[in-house]
């Protein structure tokens, strides 16, 4: 199977993403989804809710946006779209017009995507990988998948979902991602890594900066518990 452009594939699924160096974050004893914003009042849905729903399986490649493709991994959980339509939808007040949600992590990190693309079939709320719970280095307990984006759309240890009506233009806080400025859309086939640079200028530096970051992500640990 071909690879989307600039992509080079791995051997297993490595660790990436925020807290390079860092054990995994804590997972707490009773976690939860906090959903915010444009909705009319802020609630928390508890993640054992999820089993109170159809369950998903997919099979699909991880593209980081790097350079580097995970694939054939097999993913678990909740569509994303079963979780809107049965949690935020009904929490929106009428005449509301979703068109972003922002996505936020245990570990600090954030994602912004479209309504549109957050909806799509293959999007999950994922719980296991490859058979088995998800452990600390890929987003215990449960973590958003997006498998035609680029990796930092799907965020790890989902704990948190923020509507919008419109783009919000805060989301990434770091000096580095706010130069960079990460596509809105973030599509791997069309090869959308930043909003402003071309889709080829980076490639050689970010495959420079794999063996280091993942020499570094390595030292990460399993989720520890919370109590």
């Amino acid at each position: 199977m071909s690879l989307p452009p600039g992509q080079r594939r791995v051997e297993g699924f490595p660790r990436f993403g925020a807290g390079t160096g860092r054990p995994a974050p804590a997972v707490p004893l009773d976690p939860a989804i906090k959903i915010r914003g444009a909705v009319a009042a802020s609630f928390a849905v508890p993640l054992a809710a999820l089993a109170t729903l159809p369950r998903r399986e997919i099979t699909a490649d991880f593209h980081c946006v790097a350079g580097w493709s995970a694939t054939n991994l097999q993913w678990e959980g909740v569509a994303f779209e079963t979780f809107y339509r049965r949690f935020i939808e009904p929490a929106l007040d009428p005449g509301t017009a979703v068109t972003h949600l922002v996505f936020g992590g245990l570990d600090g990190h954030r994602s912004v995507g479209c309504l549109g693309d957050a909806l799509a079939e293959d999007v999950l709320i994922a719980e296991n990988l490859d058979g088995h719970p998800l452990g600390g280095d890929h987003g215990a307990p449960a973590r958003l998948v997006s498998p035609r984006q680029y990796g930092f759309i799907s965020t790890k240890h989902l704990s948190r979902i923020d509507v919008h009506t419109a783009e919000p233009t805060d989301v990434y806080r770091s000096p580095a991602m706010r130069v960079l400025a990460p596509h809105s859309r973030a599509r791997v086939w069309q090869e959308e890594r930043h909003r402003y640079l071309p889709a080829w200028s980076l490639r050689h530096v970010y495959r420079l900066l794999i063996p280091p970051i993942r020499l570094l992500n390595a030292r990460g640990s399993r989720p520890r518990r919370l109590g």
